[in-house]
């Protein structure tokens, strides 16, 4: 049961104008071809997110970061981009995502973009030329192009690995049927790097930042932002190699390259930011993409990979706001999105972390402790200090969707592991948004959506809880706006309660506090005025295990 006491101050809100928005915003994922589908196709569709703003601006976020919606053959869900200056016509067009972010933006909701600077399309009119123009020509030098090894060519150029698993080297075969060369992709064969040492790529990307700003957009989202500069000998990944020595990992280069970018975001205004995708385990390293001058924001990966233990999540919360604080950037707090498992399920699992490799079919998983978990989860994520991004669905309380037939599976993941990964297309089915069977909403027509939608999905509909005080649906909704409306919960720093190693306890401000127990029985609260929020029943002045509270100590 939630409970939700908490005064309003609407001066505060941070959906307001202000330069320094994305310190403090929540902004919500949406995956375009998954979300709500409005000419019954069986896709999501811009149109059908435009439909939907109300919902956003009900629920309460700040911004909506959409994951690329570019024309794509979709060979990696949209991340093999095409044309960065199109929509795909599965979702519209420009004009209707121009539309969007001005109905988005009446609404206080600002839109956050994804660009995918590390690879293109194989479909991308770059590549194609290159393919046409042959080994040793100018089109070629803006990917990494190389001759094989062995007496033929036969063999690999390295033993790179592509992170969706196998070798990160496809070969070409000339008109004739003679193998030719060979050229590098980290991740699908349809997705070919870029090579960032050509002006040509530089330019061009600086060029669709500026394209994109043109319109109205208020932030970019940078894909796999710490893989795009290589060592140009392209050689082998050595396990001695310090930080910053990698071969196509956190390169020095990349803080050139940001650098540029920020001065065409700061161009636009104080208020337009970088926020990059940067999965390193040096917090060090990570932080120097954060420095005055270079990205404003990145993606707090340790924080979503924690397992649900209070030791883990306050060694990583404290790592978090150490390593923001050295350089002024706001810590960011992500629970899910399109790439990782459903927190539902995750936490209802014996191995509560989460790391791509371990991805298996058939894991045991209690939904019901996950939900549970889920819940305080929530709570505990937006009572920090800093931004919260959620995932579509995350509200409702989706778990991950771990049935899908094997012939619809659509995921390069579980292909290039020889179909041992489930792949990430689990928390990618389309939305229900009403219903009582499938499409749920999603399509105004009962057209089969792109990828199938459970049975049990009747009472996980935002219309099943939209009115129900007890659901996801409306703990998140009151959190939300407890977050936009109270000054505590903006820039104050947290203060440490020392309630025991299995509660996280913590202060912000004066009066507001936020308890989660992660022990095996109910803990004892700290005394308070009211309760303004609780993911569980709190009853007697005790909170119960897996359970987070927000109190007001008066």
């Amino acid at each position: 049961m939630s409970t939700d006491l908490r005064p309003t101050t609407a001066a505060s809100d941070p959906r307001a104008p202000g330069t320094d928005w994305w310190r403090t915003a929540a902004i919500y994922q949406v995956y375009p071809r998954s979300f709500a589908d409005a000419n019954g196709d069986g896709t999501g569709d811009l149109a059908g997110v435009r439909s939907r703003l109300p919902y956003l601006a009900d629920l309460g976020v700040d911004a909506i970061w959409f994951t690329p919606w570019y024309p794509s053959p979709m060979a990696d869900g949209g991340y093999d981009v095409a044309d960065y200056r199109a929509i795909d016509p599965s979702f519209g067009d420009l004009e209707e995502a121009e539309g969007l972010i001005r109905d988005a933006l009446a609404l206080g909701i600002r839109t956050i973009i994804d660009v995918v600077p590390n690879h293109v399309s194989d479909q991308h009119t770059w590549f194609q030329a290159a393919v046409a123009a042959g080994p040793g020509s100018p089109e070629r030098e803006r990917f990494w192009f190389r001759d094989g090894l062995g007496a033929d060519g036969e063999l690999l150029p390295n033993s790179w690995v592509s992170e969706f698993g196998g070798p990160a080297w496809t070969r070409l075969t000339a008109p004739d049927g003679t193998p030719e060369q060979w050229y590098l992709h980290l991740f699908a064969p349809g997705q070919p790097d870029l090579n960032w040492g050509h002006p040509d790529v530089v330019r061009e990307h600086e060029e669709i930042l500026r394209f994109w700003f043109d319109r109205g957009v208020a932030g970019i989202r940078i894909d796999s932002a710490a893989l795009l500069a290589k060592d140009s000998s392209l050689p082998e990944v050595r396990a001695d190699l310090d930080p910053g020595e990698h071969p196509y990992v956190d390169r020095e280069d990349l803080q050139g390259i940001y650098r540029a970018w920020r001065r065409i975001a700061e161009s636009y205004g104080p208020d337009r930011v970088l926020i990059g995708e940067i999965w390193l385990p040096d917090a060090e390293r990570f932080a120097r993409y954060l420095r005055p001058g270079v990205l404003h924001s990145a993606f707090n990966f340790d924080y979503l990979a924690s397992p649900w233990e209070a030791a883990a999540l306050r060694r990583s919360i404290e790592q978090t706001l150490a390593v923001h604080d050295g350089v002024g950037a706001p810590p960011t707090w992500v629970l899910s999105n399109h790439d990782v498992t459903r927190p539902v399920t995750r936490y209802g699992r014996a191995d509560t972390s989460f790391a791509f490799e371990a991805k298996r079919f058939g894991t045991p998983t209690d939904l019901a402790l996950g939900h549970r978990r889920a819940r305080a989860a929530a709570l505990l994520a937006m009572a920090l200090p800093g931004a919260f991004y959620l995932f579509q669905g995350e509200e409702l309380g989706l778990p991950e969707v771990e049935d899908i037939p094997l012939d619809r599976i659509d995921d390069p993941m579980h292909a290039r592991s020889g179909g041992v990964d489930p792949g990430r297309d689990g928390c990618r089915v389309p939305f229900p948004w009403s219903g009582s069977a499938a499409p749920y909403g999603f399509s105004d027509v009962a057209a089969e959506p792109w990828l199938p939608q459970p049975d049990t999905w009747a009472g996980l509909t935002a219309a099943a809880q939209a009115d129900d005080p007890d659901s996801m649906l409306a703990l998140y909704r009151a959190a939300l706006r407890i977050r936009h409306d109270d000054p505590d919960l903006g820039t104050r720093r947290l203060t440490w309660l020392g309630l025991g190693p299995e509660v996280i306890a913590f202060r912000r401000g004066d009066r507001f506090a936020s308890v989660t127990n992660f022990s095996g029985g109910p803990v004892d609260l700290p005394a308070s005025v009211q309760t303004w929020l609780a993911s569980v029943p709190v009853e007697g002045g005790r909170l119960p295990t897996d359970a987070t509270v927000w109190l007001d100590l008066g």
